[in-house]
């Protein structure tokens, strides 16, 4: 049996709009947000995302672990990339020095130094805003969009009806494998299996850990022959797909829709003009 995630309807900015519209506000939102490296496009696109995410009706308790694992990752990714300036180089050629920390002890011969920049120290704070603006529209998708509508949505942005309902069977296979390993985990526990206790390397780890992972991978594979026998005897994709429910535009669905445009437009008509790119203060530069 598939599940999805914990959608709930709600009085929200994103569940007042169509779907469609929706995805296609987020995809102009996406493109716009990789257009830029300059701090000060990027805080507005931030204010949108913090906008939609207050006004989604979430609770925080349903959006914790996914926030709490997606903001770390951000936030250790931007310091490794101050610390390092990996993948800066792209973007700047000259760095200019705030501060250089110079270890009193060497490893092997080397000596380890931080060399604090300006270039380094807003590289880092431009990628945590794009990547985190970025997290913020991606998370609210899935308790935003109602599960039953996940075909209908991507069948009515054109998609062929094999694609669409490959999307909708990709949104309900990561709760789906979540739920079937968290059953597992219960049954062996229920068995006298202490998971608590695994220790040794990490092959031995991941050998004590089979008789969770093998029954999970057997029963993903079997799960999914029988979707496909199901989808066979209703024999899918012999002809057009007809869908339960059907969605139409209304005039807030097109306005979303060409505010997503305008801002795509907005960003490309700034970057043909030599704006966005990685900028710097003046008068921090010595």
């Amino acid at each position: 049996m598939l599940v999805t995630w914990r959608y709930r309807k709600r009085k929200s900015l994103i569940q007042w709009f169509d779907p469609r519209a929706w995805i296609i506000f987020y995809g102009c939102f996406l493109a716009t947000t990789l257009f830029f490296w300059d701090v000060r496009f990027l805080l507005p696109l931030l204010v949108i995302a913090l906008v939609v995410l207050f006004t989604s009706g979430i609770r925080w308790h349903e959006i914790r672990r996914a926030f709490l694992f997606i903001g770390g990752f951000v936030i250790v990714f931007a310091f490794l990339t101050f610390l390092t300036g990996r993948g800066g180089e792209e973007v700047y050629t000259v760095e200019h020095s705030l501060h250089k920390f110079v270890a009193p002890f060497t490893i092997f011969g080397w000596r380890p130094t931080l060399d604090i920049t300006i270039e380094r120290l807003f590289f880092a704070l431009s990628q945590l805003v794009r990547v985190f603006s970025i997290a913020v529209m991606t998370i609210l998708i899935p308790y935003s969009l109602n599960p039953s509508h996940y075909g209908i949505t991507f069948r009515g942005l054109g998609l062929p009806d094999k694609i669409a309902y490959a999307m909708d069977l990709t949104m309900r296979f990561i709760p789906t494998f979540g739920r079937d390993f968290q059953l597992t985990m219960d049954a062996q526990r229920a068995r006298g299996y202490e998971l608590e206790r695994i220790s040794g390397g990490i092959f031995q780890q991941v050998r004590r850990l089979a008789p969770i992972i093998v029954p999970v991978t057997i029963h993903a594979i079997m799960g999914s022959e029988d979707i496909i026998d199901a989808m066979d005897l209703r024999a899918f994709g012999i002809g057009p797909r007809t869908w339960l429910e059907e969605l139409k535009y209304q005039t807030k669905d097109r306005i979303l829709i060409g505010a997503g445009v305008f801002l795509l437009i907005l960003a490309l008509t700034v970057v043909y003009f030599g704006y966005g790119g990685f900028w710097v203060p003046p008068a921090l530069i010595p």
